[in-house]
């Protein structure tokens, strides 16, 4: 077999569509790093602790998504192969099932934070200080986790129909027009 260059030419309707799916993808890596960042600013104000327990329940929480995300990896390729084989009710199943699998999920995320918050800390040598603070955090954050699941699945299912600017939208909207407000707000209560 040889390849050549001869008659290669970028089609740019391809182009396109590759970069209606790519950009939204690194927008919404990059969606990340600016809700981190924009969350330490906000816990820097009550102190360092509050910036460790956040610390400290990003790697938590890395372990509940790990496993979202690997439903999320082998989602996307069946999604896409049976959109292009115009098989719709074969992508609302494996939507329907990535759902439940990843709800399921974050039900267990979601017992352990609120019946073992002070386990999950002290696996990183808490200080009663960190503690007090952080199984308040871990049981209010752990609420969310359901939510979040059906966030990250819907999200990938838009990128993997092609709709990425629908997937960025639904990352913008749970990491910056809704967390970081809110966050923003229960900072100024006092309360949280």
């Amino acid at each position: 077999m040889n390849l050549t260059l001869k008659g290669f030419r970028p089609a740019g309707s391809t182009i396109k569509r590759i970069y209606a799916v790519g950009i939204p993808s690194i927008a919404m890596n990059a969606i990340g790093s600016v809700m981190t960042f924009a969350m330490n600013n906000i816990l820097i104000a009550f102190s360092s602790t509050a910036v460790a327990v956040f610390g400290v329940y990003f790697k938590l929480q890395s372990f509940v998504f790990m496993p979202i995300f690997g439903i999320n990896n082998g989602m996307v390729p069946i999604i896409g192969y049976n959109y292009g084989a115009r098989q719709p009710k074969r992508i609302t199943q494996t939507i329907k099932l990535a759902v439940c699998f990843a709800e399921c999920i974050m039900l267990c995320g979601l017992i352990l934070a609120e019946v073992f918050p002070h386990v999950l800390l002290g696996v990183f040598n808490a200080s009663p200080t960190m503690l007090a603070m952080g199984i308040l955090a871990l049981r209010i954050i752990a609420i969310h986790f359901p939510m979040a699941g059906f966030n990250v699945i819907s999200s990938s299912a838009f990128q993997a129909l092609g709709r990425g600017t629908l997937a960025l939208l639904v990352s913008v909207i749970r990491q910056l027009v809704v967390l970081v407000p809110a966050a923003w707000l229960l900072s100024h209560t006092g309360n949280v």
